[in-house]
């Protein structure tokens, strides 16, 4: 019978050799297993120790070396344990006045709760000091002698305000999809010497958007190991501050890992092999799920296609060929579009492939809208103008459009009324006539290509549309999750494309150093 790994796969390495005197965790584990009874498995040791590695010298100046702790690591391997443990450490031997625990809702935070009352319970030398469970609608909270509390919060922008804690939790991260949890809460702990935000989880997908920014930050600390960075790397991620206190531990399978591979299911699980958690069991959860889920819950691997993307399952990824490219001879179809927080703009532009099918592509994706002026200036030719597509009303580009007119050699044409639902369902069926679940395999629509680009990509895993009536839908940039502007601009210039049919502005879609994508 395999093992899982004690220590994780990626991981913010100590400053010096970790004992006694350089780790918190050595205590914690004494009061795991001397008081609460409690059998830590290896792996949870290990974080313990390396989780809570302090600076300076106990007995003297000294504090925890890191405020926030992001622990990743696959389903079901004792994360909860964990919680219970740290949480009543905090409580009993440190003395805090006030634990948070929050996860995606107050069930499961409730959850979490309810299993560290019952080991208060269960330990004499803790219910002593026990006042009061209480339950109510709005949360939990678990009193103890001196004024201290353990209290549940739903992850919303004003449930944490109000009092400093030393201890947050925060579990399942990868059901935040906004920041007004993290806002809240994460200023808590501001006022303590040695407050700490433990955080938990299994891997994301494209609508983590906390967990996904938090692991980003990390990696990048640590050179980027997996490549991960440079993958989903957005504006926004990338203009994040790094943060010198946050430490990660990620039990994950490594990206090229196939989902039988039992050297990844011990990457990613720890617990494996030590009772509960077995190779038969791990197989059957696997069989059972589809693969992009396996990969996100059983070998905690981030899977950007996990989110619920509006075309047929398998589709997009069916049309994505890194060899993709317009053919030399073919005319060229641009359009622009502009993010739902005005923050950036996309240009793309969409052609005919050597076979005749249709290839789209995001040319360049930048911060900012005043840039797509000197940038067209530099390319557009004025003796084989470029016609430019892009929504006529209702858009945020739609007040771009006189500005980007007036460059030499563009044409700026306006899509409005029926025709930006008609762009839209041109784009969708180009698409889905690569369902590989398509039985038949008819479909009268252009197939439409594409190659891997990370925001196109991700605007279209996590794309919302809002319907016009009548079955009618546009793209909806508001509800979405991420920037899809340039996953729009390519549906414009794919419908721009399948309904002119027609020689347009002629010349090279890239520029002479390559695809720019910024």
């Amino acid at each position: 019978m395999r093992r899982g790994n004690t220590e994780p796969r990626v991981l913010t390495p100590p400053l010096r050799e970790l004992d006694e005197d350089t780790s918190l965790g050595f205590d914690v584990i004494r009061f795991a297993e001397s008081v609460l009874r409690v059998e830590l498995l290896p792996w949870q040791r290990w974080l313990l120790v390396h989780a809570l590695e302090i600076e300076g010298e106990f007995g003297g100046d000294w504090r925890l070396r890191f405020t926030v702790v992001l622990v990743l690591v696959a389903r079901q391997n004792g994360k909860t344990t964990l919680i219970v443990v740290v949480t009543l450490y905090w409580m009993f031997m440190m003395r805090c006045a006030l634990v948070i625990g929050m996860a995606q809702d107050l069930t499961r935070s409730g959850d979490t709760w309810d299993a560290t009352e019952q080991m208060v319970d269960a330990t004499p030398a803790l219910a002593r000091e026990k006042v009061k469970g209480k339950r109510g609608n709005s949360g939990r909270d678990l009193v103890l002698s001196g004024h201290r509390h353990y209290v549940t919060k739903p992850p919303t922008r004003g449930a944490a305000r109000g009092p400093s804690a030393q201890l947050v939790i925060m579990d399942e991260m990868r059901e935040q999809q906004t920041w007004d949890a993290w806002d809240a809460v994460s200023d808590t702990i501001l006022a303590q010497s040695n407050g700490l935000i433990w955080c938990a989880s299994n891997a994301g997908d494209a609508l983590s958007e906390v967990l996904r920014a938090k692991r980003y930050q990390a990696h990048r600390a640590l050179g980027d190991p997996d490549g991960w960075c440079k993958a989903v790397e957005t504006p926004a991620l990338a203009s994040m501050a790094d943060a010198p206190t946050m430490a990660v531990f990620e039990w994950s399978a490594r990206p090229d890992r196939s989902l039988w591979d039992v050297d990844g299911w011990c990457e990613a699980n720890p617990s494996l092999g030590y009772g509960f958690l077995t190779e038969r069991k791990l197989r059957a959860s696997i069989s059972g799920k589809t693969e992009a889920g396996a990969r996100t819950e059983n070998l905690c691997q981030f899977v950007v296609t996990m989110a619920r993307s509006v075309f047929p399952e398998g589709s997009w990824e069916a049309g994505t060929d890194p060899a993709s490219e317009i053919a030399p001879d073919s005319p060229l179809w641009w359009a622009v579009d502009v993010s739902a927080d005005r923050m950036h703009t996309a240009v793309a532009v969409c052609g005919l492939r050597a076979d005749r099918t249709y290839h789209v592509e995001v040319v360049a994706h930048r911060a900012g809208l005043g840039w797509v002026t000197d940038w067209l200036r530099e390319r557009a030719d004025p003796a084989r103008p470029w016609r430019i597509a892009y929504q006529g009303k209702g858009a945020p580009v739609t007040s771009m459009a006189d500005v980007y007119g007036q460059v030499d050699g563009v044409e700026m044409v306006p899509v409005t009324g029926s025709d930006v639902a008609a762009f839209a369902g041109r784009f969708w069926d180009g698409v889905a006539a690569l369902d590989p679940g398509r039985g038949d395999g008819g479909s009268d629509a252009a197939p439409v290509f594409h190659r891997p680009q990370p925001v196109l990509d991700l605007a279209a895993n996590v794309a919302a549309t809002k319907p016009l009536g009548d079955g009618a839908w546009a793209w909806d940039r508001a509800r979405s999750k991420e920037d899809v502007s340039p996953l729009v601009a390519c549906s414009m210039a794919y419908g721009f494309a399948t309904w002119a049919r027609q020689d347009e502005g002629a010349g090279s879609a890239y520029e002479d150093e390559g695809l720019l994508v910024i």
